[in-house]
């Protein structure tokens, strides 16, 4: 049956369906989403993590300049290295605020609508920074350091959700991990433009932040002319017109009846569950271990090691013999591992699926960190050990690309339902800038006390997350989330009335004959009055 727009607004016909499903590959508007969503979200975080290294020196002679000319006197060398760390540390903080408020934003202004006003942050920030040496203040590129922490915030929950809900389900992890790829290239553009032949000199180091401003533009000046997330639209807007049309544009085909027909028979599941709050949803016995292996996951992202690895890279590479006007060159080699392992993790997930990488991401890097010690630790005795080093260090930063680099972002977004994905992002984003915080801040304490065997702390945090995922992560590729869901029933000890609850979308559209919108539109109001359902 073929429904016109008309018939659309009044009715879905959910049709029995060949349990076959048609896969469609990329279509042109989701590569457009995709990129251009990532350019202006994910991208910018990235940069913003590498961008602040080159300029180092420049930005502390600016600070102390400027206190002397407003003090009289300069600045002591232990404030100054305080107000550096301030520099650096507070994207921390801002990334936490965003965290915060995107749940609010992604409900109210929608997944869309979110990114699209988070590209505000990114041009006040660049703004603020790129001209912070003009009006000699360093006040102003703190505030921009915080502002663009508050855009990162946002931009690592509101981008994979709204990635993970345009995209057929096959598909769905390829996309997913642009997210990680695209912070991959910011890392390796901050190392590139930081170059002392491009912009990593001192009459040009604002420009660097300034910058920030030309991915948020041309997201502000792309994104409008492509639709809202279309289970989005469904669900919370209750707009089947604009979600068929959607679900049309993104998967590029005039039959959706099949996508329709999923959400429609998740909405109908969940009719009387409103959006679940965060404190909610640390309660909600169903969803127990997936948001237990959703902060495990996050705290393993930032607590692997990964910023140790900047730390040592230049003192390995000099112990290797490499000249130290060669190290800034060498150094980019490391941004592109980045890239070249990002890339492959989102052309081989569909196939070896999030487990699987995970697994092996984490048990790599943990064997990576262990030759590392080795190596760090006999390479004045053994000549070639050095070179070891430098191995070590490409192993574990593919390692972590392949793997624990992009996939938590992916399960986050397909182990929780409409009604729970917006705060399960928030619980996320809190853990991974938490983490960030606490990791620049004891770090330096941690290495000064184990020096190389620091590595063998983060080596022991690798194991330890593979062999959680092992036991507890279920697969999630070519998986609906009420099958997802399924998967974790019996590990919550959901009650079996409960599970029966949350039977799987094809039974379910079995069952279904015509639901018409008048009573979606009455189930909205329910699920926005009602209480969420109190599992036990």
């Amino acid at each position: 049956m073929q429904n016109s727009d008309k018939d659309v607004n009044n009715c879905i016909d959910i049709r029995t369906v060949d349990n076959k499903q048609t896969k469609q590959g990329l279509t042109c508007h989701l590569v457009a989403a995709s990129l251009v969503g990532a350019l202006g979200s994910s991208f910018l975080y990235g940069y913003n993590l590498s961008v602040v290294n080159a300029p180092t020196a420049y930005i502390k002679t600016f600070c102390n300049e400027s206190w002397t000319r407003r003090f009289g006197t300069a600045i002591e060398t232990e404030s100054l290295t305080l107000l550096w760390s301030i520099i650096v540390s507070i994207f921390a903080i801002g990334g936490l605020v965003g965290a915060f408020i995107v749940t609010p934003s992604v409900k109210y202004l929608g997944r869309k609508g979110t990114l699209l006003l988070n590209n505000g942050f990114a041009i006040l920030a660049a703004l603020l920074m790129s001209l912070s040496e003009t009006a000699d203040s360093f006040e102003m590129l703190i505030v921009g350091r915080f502002l663009i922490g508050v855009n990162g915030g946002i931009a690592l929950s509101a981008l994979p959700m709204y990635l993970g809900e345009i995209s057929q389900k096959h598909i769905r992890g390829s996309l997913g991990q642009v997210t990680a790829i695209f912070i991959c290239f910011g890392v390796f553009t901050g190392q590139v433009l930081g170059l002392p032949e491009i912009l990593g000199k001192e009459s040009s180091w604002p420009l660097l932040f300034g910058l920030n401003a030309v991915p948020a533009m041309v997201q502000l000046a792309v994104l409008p002319f492509l639709p809202e997330s279309p289970r989005y639209l469904l669900f919370e807007k209750n707009d089947a017109s604009k979600a068929k049309k959607a679900f049309q544009v993104f998967h590029g085909k005039e039959d959706v009846t099949k996508e329709l027909e999923e959400v429609q028979a998740e909405k109908k599941a969940q009719s009387h569950i409103r959006l679940v709050s965060v404190l909610e949803l640390l309660k909600k016995q169903s969803a127990r271990w997936q948001v237990i292996t959703v902060i495990v996951t996050m705290a393993c992202y930032q607590l692997c090691g990964l910023n140790a690895i900047w730390f040592y890279t230049n003192s390995i590479f000099r112990e290797a013999g490499i000249s130290k006007d060669h190290i800034p060159y060498i150094t980019l080699s490391t941004g592109g591992i980045e890239i070249v392992a990002s890339i492959l993790s989102g052309l081989t997930i569909e196939r070896l699926g999030r487990r699987s990488l995970l697994i092996s991401g984490f048990g790599f890097m943990s064997l990576f960190f262990g030759l590392l010690t080795i190596s760090l630790n006999l390479q004045n005795r053994v000549f070639w050990m050095s070179y070891l080093s430098v191995v070590s260090i490409l192993g574990v930063i593919a390692s972590f690309c392949i793997g624990p680099g992009g996939i938590p972002f992916v399960l986050t977004g397909e182990m929780f339902d409409q009604s729970c994905r917006s705060s399960a992002f928030m619980i996320g984003g809190t853990v991974i800038w938490l983490s960030n915080f606490f990791v620049g801040l004891l770090f330096p304490l941690i290495q000064s006390n184990l020096g190389s065997f620091s590595f063998l702390l983060f080596a022991a945090i690798c194991v330890l997350g593979a062999i959680y995922m092992y036991i507890v992560l279920p697969e999630t590729k070519n998986k609906t989330f009420a099958e997802i869901y399924q998967s974790f029933a019996k590990i919550n000890k959901v009650p079996g009335q409960e599970t029966e609850q949350i039977i799987p979308l094809e039974n379910e559209l079995l069952q279904l004959t015509m639901i018409p919108l008048d009573d979606g539109t009455d189930n909205k109001a329910n699920r926005e009055s009602g209480s969420v359902e109190n599992i036990s």
